[in-house]
This record gives structure tokens, sequence and C-alpha cells, in this order.
């Protein structure tokens, strides 16, 4: 279990920068830097050798970030909220194992090309045994964050980083990886060591809540404000109590050793006893929990009842009767396992932030109304990622430890679909499984239900969840028990509601009720962050081979419609890395034949538009046979033997009608 340092103990984390990591002259080497060197030089190693340049094999590489793949999951969200911090000013972050083997990196191009000089890159061992003295493997060795500025490198080659980086402990305290931020050392600023430390503490509270599924985990502080943040403590328990944990800020704020804590209990560390706890979360709409500690100090506290044999296992009860929550309890699917948890907190609204305008200002709108309790209407074309954004709303709001529960209304059967979302009781069907099942918003209880293709719900369906909706109560088919539910809402719909209204096809009233904020996701052919979109896509689909895709197709890419938006370009890159395999840039023989299809037909529809324009304005045909020429050598990025053979002339006859070429 972890043990809180001397040093974690006389100061809280706000605290940053620490004396002994911040850069210093020839004059004033740091203790640790001084101490890595005699190791650095007990290990054999000559400053002036020549660095290990070989990685590790591609099959290697997805074995380590299979071993890892808990800390590589939870990382990776905290890595690229770090990057954007720190984009375009000549750096990489990296991950890397308990080893110092980098399991993962991002950064800017420039600097990814002098990093692979010395081998800064996936798969390379950076261990003070392999690298001598550097901020990873020294914070690997001293177990705190590690600053080492230019020379202070041991091997000369690696003089001109500058590198800060922390170390990422479990809830035991035992270091499993390092988040490091290297640059040019010319590029250094003081305020970098700070980012990555605060980011080191986002993933292991991350970690932190994700190890403890079976448990009571309460998050607390002395001001409300700071819950949920990275100043809040977390401590896990076991459902009778007993205390198993807790992460940094927790122990310093508990103020006791971990050897004290062990003979705790929550009752005993926050004075309300854990019958309390539950009736608490009992309630429709529970506010925060106000405790005291055993010191005296009083603090807000916001527990998740994650419990895998009762309702209470998302931090609220789907009932206030025991006797419901009793029969219940056999119903509720098995929690997820800690990689499908953690998958689906990797997408926040900030992710989606890739540049284009019209997104940023459905971002902007929806962060004003986050956990206030509006519903939200999400429009758009299919494939432009309505899911996503619901996923991603889910995962900033305050109920992101709750369940995500997606129904698309649409794909289920007309016949099914009430029992679906109201769930339904034992005999209320002839051959339905025994006990019953519970639905889909009772499932989401705590958490948020989104409906998918909520204009194609059947008509009579759309006054029971009015109902449920106002009253804030769930009838499963079949029974006369109502029970009470808490759930925030988001729908999304690619129909007009106001035209299906108008057909007597969609209700009015549920309309209005659904009516809290609606936001619309542009298609895909009107955004202007198709580049950056790519990009993502290829690290999404690719995360251990840096794809690029090559010029000409970018610019077939920026002319195509895509009617299937995102999920039409998804697939199209999916199947483009697979037909590449070793191959590290997309190119026209790696694209599918309907998708050159599409654009040829699209360059054809554009030329006959421009010669009907052309003819129009009183042009000729040699003015014409040019201009066809001209956007057929634009579409094959300026290869003149392509353009010939697509036109099928002969190379001459392009230079003669166009003789600027030459």
């Amino acid at each position: 279990m972890y043990q809180p340092s001397a040093t974690y103990r006389s100061a809280p984390f706000s605290s940053i920068a620490d004396a002994n990591i911040l850069p210093a002259g020839q004059d004033n080497v740091p203790v640790i830097i001084e101490t890595s060197h005699q190791r650095s030089v007990a290990f054999g190693l000559s400053p002036t050798a020549t660095p290990d340049f070989t990685p590790a094999g591609k099959s290697d590489l997805s074995l380590l970030i299979e071993q890892n793949r808990l800390l590589h999951t939870h990382a990776l969200p905290a890595m690229e909220t770090l990057y954007q911090q720190i984009v375009n000013t000549h750096n990489m972050v990296i991950l890397t194992d308990a080893n110092g083997v980098i399991v993962h990196s991002l950064g800017d191009d420039d600097f990814l090309e002098k990093a692979n000089r010395v081998a800064l890159q996936p798969g390379v061992a950076w261990s003070e045994q392999s690298r001598g003295t550097n901020a990873i493997g020294t914070a690997i060795t001293e177990k705190v964050p590690t600053l080492v500025h230019a020379d202070q490198h041991y091997l000369a080659a690696n003089h001109f980083l500058t590198c800060s980086a922390a170390p990422i402990t479990d809830h035991r305290g035992n270091v499993i990886g390092v988040l490091d931020v290297s640059s040019d050392q010319r590029s250094f600023h003081k305020h970098t060591m700070a980012l990555v430390r605060m980011s080191a503490l986002m993933i292991e509270n991350q970690l932190f809540s994700a190890t403890f599924e079976d448990a009571i985990t309460v998050h607390f502080h002395a001001r409300p404000e700071f819950i949920g943040t990275l100043m809040e403590g977390i401590a896990s328990f076991t459902p009778g109590g007993r205390f198993l944990s807790a992460n940094k800020n927790g122990l310093f704020q508990l103020g006791l050793s971990f050897a004290a804590l062990q003979s705790h209990t929550f009752s005993s560390l926050f004075g309300l006893p854990v019958s309390a706890l539950y009736d608490h979360y009992r309630t429709a709409s529970p506010g925060l929990l106000n405790l005291c500690m055993h010191s005296g100090v009083r603090v807000y506290g916001r527990a998740q009842l994650r419990l895998s044999n009762s309702v209470f296992q998302h931090g609220f009860a789907a009932s206030t009767d025991q006797s419901d929550i009793n029969a219940a309890s056999a119903q509720v699917p098995a929690p997820a396992s800690h990689a499908a948890n953690a998958a689906r907190r990797l997408s926040g609204l900030r992710y989606l932030r890739t540049g284009d305008p019209q997104l940023e200002l459905v971002i902007e709108k929806v962060n004003k109304v986050l956990g206030r309790d509006i519903p939200i209407l999400v429009m758009g074309e299919t494939g432009t990622g309505k899911e996503l954004l619901a996923q991603a709303i889910h995962n900033d709001s305050p109920r992101a430890m709750g369940p995500f529960i997606a129904v698309n209304c649409a794909s289920i059967p007309e016949t099914l679909i009430e029992s679906e979302l109201f769930g339904y009781e034992d005999g209320a069907f002839t051959g339905a499984r025994k006990k019953g099942a519970i639905g889909k918003i009772l499932q989401a209880n705590g958490g948020t239900l989104f409906l998918d293709e909520i204009g194609d719900m059947p008509f009579g369906l759309q006054a029971r969840l009015l109902r449920v909706l106002q009253e804030r109560m769930v009838t499963p088919l079949g029974s006369s028990k109502s029970i009470t539910v808490n759930v925030e809402l988001i729908c999304a719909t690619n129909h007009n509601l106001r035209e299906r209204m108008a057909k007597g096809l969609f209700r009015e009233d549920l309309y209005y009720r659904l009516n809290g904020l609606v936001v619309k996701l542009p298609p895909l052919r009107e955004r202007t962050d198709l580049d950056t979109v790519v990009k993502k896509i290829l690290a999404t689909e690719a995360p251990d081979t840096r794809y690029t895709v090559a010029p000409d197709i970018l610019r077939m890419f920026h002319q195509h419609k895509w009617p299937g938006n995102f999920r039409q370009l998804t697939n199209l890159l999916r199947t483009a890395i697979v037909m590449a395999g070793d191959e590290h840039e997309i190119c026209l023989r790696h694209m599918p034949d309907d998708f050159l299809d599409d654009i040829e037909m699209t360059q054809a529809t554009a030329a006959s538009a421009s010669t009907d324009r052309m003819i129009a304005a009183g042009a000729n045909l040699e003015e014409m046979e040019q201009s066809v020429i001209l956007k057929s050598l634009d579409a094959h990025g300026g290869n003149v033997s392509a353009t010939a053979r697509a036109l099928g002339v002969s190379r001459n006859t392009i230079y003669r009608k166009v003789p600027h070429l030459k």
C-alpha cells in the first residue's frame, strides 16, 4: 500500500516546484544528479558511448502495451491533454513502463525526428542502467519527479535534451510507469514539470478509482468545489466499511500513516455509519455528503458504491424499498472489466476539439449545461458522431463514474422496444426468462441514458417515456410497483422532429421535454478540420504504427462528399491500414475501388459543371481543354504521367496543351 513520504506530509499537492528538480548550472548541480552520475559510472557506462538504437519489434511492442494495458488506457487521455498544452513548442510526451521502456509517445514532428536520433521512441529502454542519468531512469530509481537538463544527462549524445519526468505509482506506492516531457534544451520552461506532475497525479487517481470495483469509494475535500479535481482525497472501503486504501491527497487529508489507517473503518474516519451512507444514496437526487473526519475537520464528500452484489454499484439505488433492491440485484449485469471501464472514460469533450469552429461552438454550449439536469438533443446526419459526443458529455459530467447506456430506437423491433426500455417482471411474457429483466432506463440509473434515433420511437411509447421523464419513476411491464430512477438524458436524431410532429409521428409535449439544449453536428464535408480528423483516426486505429496519408489522397478526401461521414472515413482508413501493412504511407493503391469510383464521378461532375460555365462565358475549345488538364493534374498531385494515363493522351500532348509545364 502507498506510504506517503515525509516531504509529501509536510506540503500539499499545490506545492508544485521542488528545489532539487530545478535546472542548475555547473556550480550548483542538484544532489539527485550527482548521485545518479555516480550510479552511471558504477554501471560501466561511458559518457561518449553511442546509444543503442534498436527498438523492440512490432510484436514485442504490442506485447509490452498489452502487459501495461491498464496504465496505457488511463494514461492516453492525460497525455493528449498534456500535449495540447505544449503543442508546437518542440516537445514530446512519453509514457514508459516500470522499467523505463517507452510504451507510447506523441509530439511535434520536427522534434520527433531529433528524438529518433537518440532512440527516444517506443520500444526503447531509458533506464539508468542503459542510458545513464536521464529523467525517466532517474525518476524510477529515486521515485520522485526529476528534471534532467542539457549536460546533466550522463551520455553526451543526450545533452541537447531537457526532460521532466514524474513516476506513476499504483495504490500500493509501487512505481508502475513514468510520464515524461522531453524537448530541445533551448525550449526549457519552468512550468513544464508542474504540468507533468499534475498529469501523473491525474493518471494515478484514474487508476486508483479503477482498482477497487467491489468497494465504496469516497471523494472528499474541505471545499466542495475541489471534489472531482486533482485536489480531492479518495479513499476506498469494503462493502462493510473496512479501510482498503487512499490516494496521495487522501492520505494527506486524513493525516494518518497507512499502518494506522488499517485499523479504521468508514464510520471511524468520517463519523457516519455505512448504513446511513446507503440510505443517502437511495434518494432520487442525493447531494454531497457532509462528513466529520476523526480529526474534527468537516469535509464534503461524494461516494461511488460500486458493489457487485447490489444495485448500488454505480452510486445510486434503484428503489427505496429494500425488497425491491434485493430482487433487482440479481438482474443487474456484472460490472464491466477494468479495461472496458477505462475505455469508456477515454473520450472527453476536449478530445473532440480538432479546430473546426462549428464543432467548437457545439462543445462550448454543451460545457455550459454539464451537470445541470438539462436534456440535450443532438441533431446530425448519420455517421457524424452523435453517440461519440454523447459519450464525451457523459465522461465530462458529474455522472462520469455512473453507467452510460445507449439505446438505438431504430434498430430494436417495435414489439420489443418497450420491454427493452422499461424491463419486465417474471411472467410478463410467455417464454421470457425467469425473474424478468431490468430495462435500459434502470440500467442507466445514476448515469446517462442515450436514446439514439429518438425520432423513430413508436408513437405510443413516447407517452410512457414522457411520464418517466416527468415523474422520475419506472414501472416494469407486468409490475404494479414503480421504481425511482435518476438519469441524465441525451437524445439524438437525423430527422427533423418538427416535420415529424407536423405529420403526427412525434409527440409535441415530448419534443419540448427533450428540447433543453439542441446542438447540431456538422457533416464531414462541411468541416474545416479534415486533416486533423484523419490523423486522429489513424492514431486510434493503429496506435503502434505512425501512418501518414499521401498528399494526392488527402486532396481526394477534400473533394469527396462523404455521405457516410466519420463512419465511412473510419472504415476506409481501417481498410487502408490493413492494405498498407508495413508501408507507413497510405497511397492510391491502398484505396478501395468504390471510393475511387466515387472520386472519378465527383471529378467528372465538377469538370462537366466547369465546362458548362466556360461555354456560358464564351470560352474556346483550347481554353476548355487546358482547364480539364489542369484539374486532372491537380487531382494527381502534379504527376504528368498519371494525368496523361487518366485522360488517355500522351505526355507530349499534355505539355503541348499546357506549355508552362515545360
